[in-house]
């Protein structure tokens, strides 16, 4: 342990708990650190990263932990420390401000130089200790930085940074006039067929990120439209995912992203909401093409969800890392000997279906990944469990344990339509724990939280907690699994509407207390959707079930304001296209199955409409005397049982057809609209 310490100590964060012994003087962010940067009048040295943060690693190691050059960062500036997964938004806009001061992407670790006041006048990400190979280094960026600083060169530095927020404050769309066209979504999904690969699936380049909610904006067009590109570019990216490296074909789950455009190499760090959002997709895609082998990942990565990243008392921890003892990925990959001395006389099958060589494909190991069809599949299950079982006793990459409220609504979404789909209670178990605990833990005096870890519920959630959860629990309340999850979504969502919305306008990502240079609104994708674009979801989703305008209102808002962005870059607002194609599909349905007391046809619906591929559907479960129900939507009143038989309402754009009470019935309607 190192003898130094700092102002992280006292944090929960395992990232800042990470830099806690640094020699550099770290401040989490807040008053403290602003305050003592314009009494000293010091520049703020912002560092933002996340715990399994491979580049993170390295310069913590390279230079963070160096005393030298420690000692040169505590001069020059007042050092704060961010984890991009508790402060979102201080992340969030502090990449956009990067992005106008760099020739170069962005990523993390992030590192911003800001004025006292917290205005931004340089940016880069990972720098060496020393310059090299064009690199400037650390120690040379610092001194460069402390000198323009304290020269006549300072006055220009502030002037420039206050313009570059002027500027953004400027360009801010929180508001429109114009309803999008539905053609923006025919535009979007073109758009993603021009930068498709059509070798390997995803986006066209390298690295490639998988993402789950293009394969379901791509599968309901698909449906909707009977386009075949799209299903052809959904299969051809989710095969190709699966057989790839970036998929853990021993323990299930999805790594960040693939190095190479194959999906061979990943980045081994595993993220909860990547393999929430992939499961959910590869669930989509099994209901309309029945593949055996998306099921089979949709499985295997909510089995690995449950063995290592849930909480005991419910809830999921947020990530894994990609090294191990400094060795990345040294965790998940294998030499060609350990493999013929574990599988014996059935290592030259596995090794020649999973690819294995004495070569290997990674620093002269071996990457498993589906390099042909399999010959004998049940010898493949025994050897895989072999080599799970030893790679179990090997030391594990280190666990972000923190809960985030957030990704844990995407993780709740995935298992209770998965549980549902596949008639595994397990899955709905899972999700019902889940929500149980962020309602216990991080729902506090009536608002939410944003993140729980080692007993403290901390920092006010924003709209992407908000939304996020909000989604979650709308899908177990479409389970059947009670009124009060539809009752907590409802009010959720008029808090994001009275403490989040712009005034006949989208929805900022902070409140007003959050402490940020600039509240705005967010309209683009990254790694995790739009906060907008799934609330725009949200609130039509909630329409669908209360048949309350306000709810159309809000979504047209959003709608509005970000038409501009979806216009501008499709493939960066799928999850809003997601929300306009649903906004426009005239056969969306409101399906409302009124119980009688038996319960009679529970089962066979529940099976229909679960393992069967119904875009923008939501479906209302009536129990007997549910009171509560009625109060959050009212015209549900006269759908009864008739008869004494369980009765089922279908409703579209406001209007319900003839109730059904006899099973061929409900059948043949169910079947025709599929």
């Amino acid at each position: 342990m190192s003898s130094f310490s700092n102002h992280l100590i006292h944090e929960k964060s395992p990232y800042l708990l990470q830099h806690a012994h640094n020699p550099v003087d770290w401040y989490p962010w807040g008053e403290e650190a602003f305050a003592l940067a314009q009494s000293l009048d010091k520049p703020i040295f912002l560092s933002i990263g996340y715990a399994t943060c491979h580049w993170c690693h390295v310069m913590e190691r390279e230079s963070f932990e160096n005393v030298e050059i420690a000692k040169l960062l505590n001069e020059a500036f007042v050092n704060i420390k961010v984890d991009k997964e508790e402060l979102p938004a201080v992340d969030s806009l502090y990449m956009e401000f990067a992005g106008a001061l760099m020739s170069s992407p962005g990523g993390w670790p992030l590192n911003v130089l800001l004025t006292p006041d917290l205005k931004p006048f340089f940016a880069t990400t990972y720098l060496p200790p020393e310059s090299k190979r064009g690199m400037v280094g650390i120690r040379e960026f610092i001194e460069q930085i402390k000198a323009l600083w304290e020269s006549d060169e300072r006055d220009s530095i502030e002037d420039q940074a206050e313009h570059l927020v002027e500027v953004f404050e400027q360009s801010l769309m929180v508001k429109g006039e114009d309803l999008p066209s539905d053609v923006l979504v025919q535009n979007g999904a073109e758009t993603l067929f021009a930068l498709a690969d059509g070798v390997y699936g995803g986006l066209k380049g390298e690295p490639k990120f998988p993402m789950g909610y293009q394969a379901e904006f791509l599968l309901e067009y698909a449906k909707l439209k009977n386009e075949s590109r799209a299903l052809y570019f959904v299969d051809l990216t989710l095969d190709a995912m699966h057989k790839g490296g970036i998929y853990d074909h021993l323990g299930g789950g999805f790594s960040r992203y693939s190095v190479d455009e194959k999906w061979l190499v990943p980045h081994f760090e595993k993220m909860l909401y990547d393999n929430a959002l992939l499961a959910k997709a590869y669930l989509e895609a099994w209901k309309l093409r029945k593949k055996p082998a998306y099921r089979k990942v949709v499985e295997e990565t909510l089995h690995y969800l449950m063995r290592e990243m849930m909480h005991k008392e419910g809830g999921f921890y947020s990530a894994e890392d990609a090294d191990t003892e400094g060795h990345e990925g040294i965790f998940y990959t294998w030499s060609f000997e350990e493999i013929h001395h574990l599988l014996k006389e059935d290592a030259p099958v596995f090794c020649k279906y999973y690819g294995v060589t004495e070569k290997g494909n990674f620093e002269g190991r071996n990457i498993l990944h589906i390099a042909k069809e399999p010959l004998e599949d049940k010898k493949l299950e025994a050897c895989k469990k072999i080599l799970f079982e030893h790679r179990q006793t090997r030391k594990k990459p280190f666990k972000d344990d923190k809960i985030l409220s957030s990704w844990n609504g995407l993780a709740m979404d995935a298992f209770v339509n998965a549980g549902a789909a596949l008639e595994e209670k397990k899955f709905i178990d899972a999700a019902l724990k889940a929500a149980e605990f962020i309602k216990q833990q991080l729902w506090k005096d009536g608002h939410l939280l944003r993140r729980y870890r080692d007993g403290e519920a901390r920092f006010n959630a924003g709209l992407d907690e908000y939304a996020f959860l909000i989604k979650g629990i709308l899908s177990l309340f479409e389970a059947g699994l009670g009124t009060k999850w539809l009752e907590w979504a409802i009010l959720m969502a008029d808090i994001l509407k009275k403490e989040f919305k712009a005034e006949e306008g989208a929805f900022y990502h902070t409140d007003e207390e959050e402490k940020v240079l600039i509240r705005k609104c967010d309209y683009h994708d990254g790694a995790e959707p739009s906060g907008n674009g799934v609330h725009l979801e949200n609130l039509i989703r909630l329409y669908q079930l209360t048949f309350e305008e306000k709810y159309l209102e809000q979504a047209e808002d959003i709608l509005k304001a970000a038409v501009n962005f979806i216009e501008a870059y499709p493939q960066g607002t799928c999850y809003h296209l997601k929300g306009l194609q649903r906004y426009f599909d005239k056969k969306s349905k409101t399906i409302v199955i009124a119980l009688n007391e038996k319960r009679s046809l529970e089962k066979e619906i529940n099976e229909l409409l679960n393992t069967t591929f119904l875009p923008h559907k939501v479906v209302i479960w009536k129990m007997l005397d549910d009171k509560d129900l009625l109060k959050c939507a009212p015209h549900l009143e006269d759908k009864l049982p008739i008869e004494n038989e369980t009765t089922v309402y279908i409703c579209s754009q406001g209007v319900c057809e003839a109730p059904l009470n006899k099973k061929e019935d409900i059948i043949k309607a169910l079947e025709t609209w599929k």
